[in-house]
C-alpha cells in the first residue's frame, strides 16, 4: 500500500448553520458541495483547503458530546498549516474566537497555537 496523502476529515456538528459560518466565513474554506440527506435528516458540506484536502462537515439530529478533556482516545486534533501565524491569529481573534498562547514546536522549532470551533473540537494552527 502507498499513501499518498489526506484526502478528507469529517466533522459533525451541533448546530450546522454556526458550524458552515465559521468553517466558511471565519476560516474561509471553499465550498466544493452541499447536500441535505432527508432519509438522515442530516446536512453534508465539502469544503475544500487550498492543497486539495477536504472537510466533510456532517449535521445529526442530537449527536452525543465529543469526549475532550481531559484527553480521551481517538482523534486528538485537526492542524492547519499556516504561512503567517500572526496574521492568522489577528484574523481569529477579529472574528472573536480566542486562541491558545503562541507556543514553539521544541522539534522542529516552528510556532503553532491551538483554537477551538463552534463544538470545542481543537484545532491547531502550524507556521510552515
Amino acid at each position: 500500500m502507498r499513501i499518498e496523502g489526506l484526502h478528507h476529515v469529517a466533522i459533525i456538528a451541533s448546530d450546522y448553520a454556526r458550524s458552515k459560518r465559521f468553517y466558511t466565513e471565519v476560516l474561509g474554506l471553499n465550498v466544493i458541495a452541499e447536500h441535505y440527506r432527508a432519509e438522515r435528516d442530516s446536512w453534508k458540506l465539502d469544503l475544500a483547503l487550498p492543497d486539495g484536502t477536504q472537510v466533510e462537515l456532517f449535521s445529526f439530529p442530537s449527536p452525543p458530546a465529543r469526549v475532550s478533556r481531559p484527553e480521551a482516545c481517538g482523534l486528538r486534533h485537526l492542524a492547519l498549516r499556516v504561512v503567517d501565524l500572526d496574521a492568522a491569529v489577528a484574523h481569529l481573534h477579529a472574528h472573536g474566537v480566542a486562541t491558545e498562547p503562541v507556543r514553539v514546536d521544541e522539534y522542529t522549532g516552528r510556532r503553532f497555537t491551538f483554537f477551538a470551533d463552534p463544538d470545542d473540537l481543537p484545532l491547531e494552527l502550524y507556521e510552515q
